[in-house]
């Protein structure tokens, strides 16, 4: 329905001189569908109010809705080109009053749970790019042929934007950090299983992936993400409680916090709780149970280095990023809390004194009962191997069962992760079954000086030994013979 409206948009984009990659097109377009979004719901709230005898209270004033300045409809309906602002008036009136007006909200807001604070926090962060105000006229004119009226329409948004981020992160440079892949994600949260009434974080939720797809497992049901699964649908207290005290966020950078905000909207949740803060900055000793979360998923960034002073708020000193997320994550979680985090693979091996006191610390303070090993290729552009650890707070390791995902092919742009590479994997955890694939290490026989987590699959096919080098040479001497026996045929018929 709309995926047309999409690729015109970014035609306009590309155009654009003030927007050079894909990163500014997905940014430039979040702030234009987030204020379509909002024109489409105070619409609908005003509608609403009418039908039962009541005044609706826009929180945008008339002359800085959708309505007037981006879109402009005469009375039938259709587009009013007279008195459509473009060109230098345009753009002058965007930079100029609309998003100083927009921006000023965080200040107004009665509290941080509210739209009006997300509008604030949004259009403080995010600037229009646009230097054309002709190529900001159409896109604004095809912005407005999407609806958020329906269910259905939301839906399809959702999967198109979903779509605008992936490409992001395919185009390489610093997009991939914000993308990851949606089947890990499902998988990941197929095996953590939340319960509607859990709280979920992400402290590094870059687009907020992790959350949308625990959202949609959540309201609609393991079975494909499907609307609930088992059929009933949900009470309005579970709903109010998937749309306010569910899902939360932080997330240091500018572009990804507004993507976030956008995604989680697109996904039904209209004031998310998402913060635009480096988590890394927080002491862990200050952390008070209130703090905590039932269940964390995570991507953080890794590769990243730290300065002095942001890790003088974690007990095990390091400059790796990855690695002082680790350890909030685990500070974050309730006792019997479950966690389900991706890191470098190296973190199971590296002999430095930080890696080793963190590994000690996971397996001391909580059961890490799985190790997914992911091929290289899962993250595309990335250049690292990655594992996922899936852990529960509260009680030391025993056992860790590992699973070493091959999905029998090279991964890349065209060859893509799908969730039916993750199928077994989720299938035979939920027993911890030992396969071709998988293994399980008792913590008994884990090396108590060095902690090291990487172990060679025991169950894998041995390959065929290798040959000789005097058997080597022998086939080759064997084929040069034959092949000079062959050109001695060709030169008898020439």
């Amino acid at each position: 329905m709309f995926e047309q409206t999409f690729k015109n948009i970014d035609d306009v984009l590309w155009k654009e001189a003030g927007c050079s990659s894909e990163l500014d097109y997905t940014e430039q377009s979040s702030w234009m569908l987030f204020l379509k979004y909002l024109d489409d719901l105070e619409t609908e709230r005003a509608m609403e109010a009418e039908l039962v005898g009541k005044e609706y209270d826009f929180i945008i004033e008339d002359k800085f809705r959708w309505s007037a300045w981006a879109a402009p409809k005469k009375a039938d309906g259709s587009f009013d080109h007279d008195t459509a602002m473009t060109g230098d008036d345009l753009v002058g009136f965007v930079n100029g009053e609309l998003f100083p007006y927009l921006s000023g909200f965080k200040e107004r807001a009665s509290s941080p749970d509210t739209i009006e604070y997300k509008i604030g926090q949004i259009f403080g962060e995010i600037k229009s790019k646009f230097q054309s105000g002709y190529s900001l006229r159409d896109a604004l004119e095809l912005m407005d042929q999407l609806r958020f009226r329906s269910q259905q329409e939301k839906h399809e948004l959702s999967h198109l934007y979903e779509a605008k981020i992936k490409n992001m992160g395919n185009a390489g440079r610093n997009g991939g950090e914000y993308y990851t892949p949606r089947p890990l994600i499902r998988a990941m949260v197929k095996v953590i299983k939340p319960n509607i009434g859990e709280t979920v974080y992400d402290g590094a939720c870059g687009s907020a992936g992790f959350l949308c797809e625990a959202h949609d497992y959540l309201r609609y049901g393991e079975a494909g993400w499907m609307p609930n699964g088992n059929g009933t649908a949900l009470t309005v207290d579970q709903l109010r409680t998937l749309q306010t005290k569910t899902f939360y966020g932080k997330e240091k950078k500018s572009l990804p916090f507004v993507m976030a905000i956008m995604n989680m909207i697109l996904h039904g949740i209209d004031a998310p709780n998402v913060i635009h803060t480096n988590t890394l900055a927080e002491n862990l000793m200050d952390v008070q149970e209130k703090d905590r979360y039932d269940i964390i998923l995570a991507n953080p960034p890794f590769g990243g280095k730290e300065r002095k002073e942001v890790q003088q708020n974690f007990p095990i000193k390091t400059g790796e990023t990855a690695f002082l997320f680790l350890q909030h994550f685990i500070k974050f979680l309730k006792a019997g809390g479950r966690a389900a985090v991706v890191i470098k693979n190296t973190f199971l091996s590296n002999s430095d004194n930080a890696s080793k006191a963190l590994r000690q610390e996971l397996l001391e303070s909580c059961n890490l009962h799985t190790v997914l090993d992911c091929p290289g290729g899962t993250f595309l552009g990335a250049g690292v191997k990655t594992v996922v650890l899936f852990f529960e707070k509260g009680s030391s390791t025993r056992k860790v069962w590992y699973y070493q995902l091959d999905p029998g092919r090279s991964l890349g742009k065209t060859t893509a992760l799908n969730d039916d590479d993750l199928k077994e994997f989720v299938e035979l955890q939920a027993n911890c079954a030992d396969s071709e694939k998988s293994w399980t290490l008792d913590a008994a026989d884990i090396d108590k000086t060095t902690f090291d987590l990487s172990v060679k699959n025991p169950n894998a096919p041995e390959e065929a030994p290798l040959r000789e080098p005097q058997e080597i040479l022998a086939e080759i001497a064997a084929l040069d013979a034959e092949s000079a026996e062959l050109l001695a045929e060709i030169g008898e018929m020439v």
